[in-house]
């Protein structure tokens, strides 16, 4: 295992080396040092008769088809039984060990070896059929092309993409093409007939179960099997050894390490350990009997659907919401819940005055689960029930269109001057993260849109001509008066990428702001007059983001916009330094801050010394900062699991020295 963790570890400075050098022309190592650690790798796939997916000792090529080719498996693929009762499980492992381990929410592939190679990977279709897709599973992230095991080895597994990375695809597209979630997209990358973009999207795959490997004695323990997999250089769902007095507070650890996951998880997975004893309990003609899944059991409450809402954003969607009749659930008052577009709304069948089951999906986001009353009119045999859907624009009665995005359908207005788009755009301008305005929610922004105060950005400025019609508005009076122009005084001085951030431009969030004004020495007039070509040259950027920028700025109505903006804004100084001490590490702040006043301030410190900030530690994680090491937080936690270092702010300063 030590070899094996050692390859991952050289791969990935490899290619870490060699994107700086080739895409970013920089260099984080000499070509000797480089040389050196290749050499190495070269040496240890000898040895060891592995070689990763994305090692860069071989040549990766794409391979384009025009269909893909669908096979029946060996053995038919079954779905497991499933509980959400922990007193279940317990009466299912009885006195027996077993394994529990993650239910990963991807999509389930069978690797094929043969002679140390992967010759080929099949999708669970629907576990009779699946479709082949080697030349695919060849260029996912983490598996080994090659293993030292020479005979046939067939095991099972789940293609996942993690939300990090799905977050980093989404931020690329503009907001109408967003991916909906990230099982969703993996599902699709893998069946992609271009292996080039399946290369791009990072699939993982994480074995689960091994199917054939007939001549190793595993001593009748599916742990051995799990380890000796590892030892060949796969990556495996996270595993526990369990029986029926410790299993209830293993599936607590489970439950405590969702939150900061980095991979979906619909439930978990309780297998027996014993292979002999597994293999002699057969199956039913649904599901096997050697494994059960669990899946936490979400808080189901009844209510009655008042109506359905529409809310129009500033990208023209208009997205369904479901009003009904007040509930508490998992320990919050709840009444509202989005529908998110048409198809969902269609699926559900909603109409006013119907009986609904809701929950908190994840515990956190409200979610209508079920149509009880589509339920008793389907038991009724009765007719279709009419979907009502809007056939103008709820804000400003425009002409709407129903497109389809993704396999989903979502309605839009046609209007561009639709007033939703403006309020959403007025808003998303005052926010904190962009010109910071206090006092100019969004109701009052839209009664000021309403009364003809403001129809740019600039007439935000210019709103002391209205004072004596605004302190006479209700809910105002001359101290709100004086706190608002005293907030918007204040912000006529603000930071060049909080700026970018407020104009709203598709794609770019304050992050991708801050990395467009780092790159053009926050120099604005050079921003304004870049071309695509030069934006595409950002690292982390893409041609979707680039294009998006040179788009806006290309727009003269938006240049005139800009230009009334700057007669009443001022950028604050930026101090160009070229001190990138923690250039291409990643940190995750947590707990209280001594040195630092609070979290935001300590995040822009590191990364105006090139480095970067994110909210859950990941096995791409560098740095945990918490002052309280010894922790027992989740997220120390976690960073132990990966073997991620947690400093305290003291150890932090000695970084940048």
């Amino acid at each position: 295992m030590e070899k094996i963790d050692r390859m991952k570890k050289l791969v990935y400075i490899l290619n870490k080396a060699s994107k700086v050098y080739y895409q970013e022309n920089n260099e984080i190592m000499s070509n000797f040092d480089y040389d050196k650690l290749y050499d190495e790798l070269v040496e240890l796939e000898k040895i060891t008769g592995v070689t990763m997916s994305d090692s860069p000792t071989i040549k990766v090529g794409y391979t384009l088809l025009s269909s893909l080719p669908k096979e029946k498996h060996k053995t038919k693929m079954l779905s497991l039984d499933k509980t959400k009762e922990v007193m279940a499980l317990k009466d299912w492992i009885k006195d027996k060990e077993g394994i529990l381990s993650w239910k990963l929410d991807g999509l389930t592939i069978v690797l094929t070896y043969n002679n140390g190679e992967l010759v080929k990977a099949v999708t669970r279709g629907n576990g009779e059929i699946g479709e082949v897709i080697t030349n695919n599973a060849k260029v996912f992230k983490n598996i080994p092309l090659n293993i030292s095991y020479k005979k046939e080895l067939v095991i099972r597994g789940e293609a996942v993409i993690k939300y990090s990375d799905f977050k980093t695809i989404n931020d690329s597209i503009i907001d109408k093409d967003k991916y909906k979630n990230p099982r969703n997209l993996c599902s699709g990358t893998v069946r992609q007939l271009n292996n080039e973009i399946t290369a791009k999207r990072n699939v993982n795959f994480f074995a689960f179960s091994l199917v054939e490997a007939n001549d190793i004695d595993f001593k009748d323990s599916k742990i051995n099997q799990f380890k000796w997999l590892e030892s060949l250089g796969f990556d495996t769902v996270e595993i526990s050894i369990v029986n029926k007095n410790n299993l209830e507070d293993s599936i607590k650890t489970f439950e405590e390490k969702i939150i900061d996951n980095d991979f979906g998880s619909d439930g978990l997975v309780l297998t027996y350990n014993s292979i002999s004893y597994s293999n002699s309990l057969g199956q039913t003609s649904k599901f096997p009997r050697h494994s059960i899944a669990f899946k936490w059991s979400d808080e189901l409450k009844e209510t009655k659907l008042i109506n359905i809402e529409w809310s129009a954003s500033r990208t023209g969607a208009i997205n369904p919401i479901a009003v009904f009749e007040p509930i508490e659930l998992e320990g919050t008052t709840v009444k509202r819940a989005s529908l998110h577009n048409v198809s969902i709304l269609e699926k559900l069948e909603l109409i006013e005055g119907d009986t609904i089951e809701v929950y908190k999906a994840n515990m956190i986001i409200p979610q209508v689960a079920k149509n009880l009353s589509k339920v008793e009119q389907d038991d009724s045999n009765d007719s279709m029930r009419k979907i009502s859907l809007p056939h103008k624009c709820p804000v400003c009665g425009g002409d709407v269109e129903i497109k389809q995005v993704n396999d989903v359908k979502v309605l839009y207005c046609l209007n561009v001057d639709c007033q939703a788009k403006k309020i959403k755009a007025f808003t998303h301008f005052v926010g904190r993260d962009a010109m910071n305005i206090e006092g100019l929610s969004e109701s009052t922004i839209q009664k000021f849109i309403d009364k003809g105060f403001i129809k740019t950005f600039a007439d935000i400025y210019r709103i002391e001509k209205h004072r004596e019609d605004i302190v006479l508005m209700e809910g105002f009076g001359e101290k709100s008066y004086i706190n608002l122009i005293n907030s918007i005084e204040k912000s006529k001085k603000v930071l060049l990428p909080n700026f970018i951030y407020s104009l709203g431009i598709i794609n770019v969030g304050l992050s991708n702001a801050k990395l467009l004004c780092k790159y053009f020495d926050y120099d604005f007039d050079k921003i304004i007059s870049a071309s695509e070509e030069e934006f595409i040259e950002i690292e982390g950027y893409g041609a979707i983001i680039a294009r998006s920028i040179e788009e806006y700025f290309s727009n003269e109505d938006n240049i005139q916009n800009i230009k009334e903006l700057l007669e009443f804004i001022a950028f604050e100084e930026v101090e160009l330094s070229n001190n990138n001490t923690l250039e291409g590490k990643t940190f995750v702040i947590t707990g209280s801050l001594e040195v630092y006043s609070n979290r935001k301030e300590l995040k822009e410190y590191i990364e105006s010394l090139g480095g970067k900030v994110t909210g859950s530690v990941t096995s791409k994680t560098n740095y945990l900062i918490n002052n309280n090491v010894e922790s027992s937080s989740s997220k120390n936690k976690k960073a132990k699991e990966l073997g991620v270092p947690i400093i305290n702010e003291e150890d932090f300063q000695k970084l940048l020295f």
